[in-house]
């Protein structure tokens, strides 16, 4: 069995040869004040992120470049960002950089700003269905330039036969060229939250709140 997986590995591997190629994962995040049980699923997924992205990289080359959600430099600035923001993807792309990966800017700033004005606004709350509807379109509008933005970006960085990683929110929307073969990264433990996560909206605790 092991021999065979072997050689499907290296037909894959070789299908993929000279084309560039990209591993897309779901970003999540957590706080300390999260239940345990969700923290714990949380380490878990993000193991499984590691072991996925290593899997991968057996067969089809090591990473080469990195693109992260909301990072509007790359380098180390870019590397004091994400481990503020995202200390598991942080450390998966400090080894990856340590390798001779390259930390990309992803963002434009002007959309990350705006984007995350709307998004506020969203959460706020309306009365009026006029301004609900105006805060929502323009929420839709700024979200498919920040994804073009973002597909433009790993389409002009991105080369023949090089491998990158895309960290980025479920429910994205980026159209990556036609050209770039994309792994979606799946571990089990991410259906293992979104169950937990549902479970807690149908049976929320008294005096918690969801991750």
């Amino acid at each position: 069995m092991g021999e065979e997986l072997g050689k499907i590995e290296r037909l894959e591997a070789e299908y993929f040869a000279g084309r560039r190629k990209i591993y897309v994962v779901p970003l999540i995040f957590s706080t300390e004040e999260a239940p345990p049980e969700y923290r714990e699923k949380f380490s878990v997924y993000w193991q499984e992120v590691a072991q996925h992205i290593a899997r991968l990289e057996h067969g089809m080359g090591k990473v080469l470049h990195i693109y992260h959600e909301t990072l509007i430099e790359g380098g180390e600035n870019g590397l004091k960002v994400m481990e503020r923001l995202s200390p598991p993807s942080y450390r998966i792309t400090v080894d990856r950089c340590a390798a001779g990966a390259t930390l990309e800017e992803t963002e434009d700033k002007d959309l990350v700003e705006e984007g995350m004005d709307w998004e506020r606004c969203l959460y706020i709350g309306f009365i009026s269905r006029k301004v609900a509807g105006i805060v929502s379109d323009s929420f839709v509008e700024i979200s498919k330039k920040r994804y073009l933005h973002i597909a433009r970006r790993i389409d002009e960085t991105l080369k023949a036969d090089e491998v990158g990683v895309l960290f980025i929110r479920e429910g994205h929307a980026v159209q990556f060229p036609q050209d770039i073969e994309v792994f979606s990264i799946v571990p089990p433990a991410l259906d293992e939250i979104h169950r937990w996560q549902r479970d807690l909206r149908e049976h929320p605790p008294a005096n918690s709140s969801e991750p």
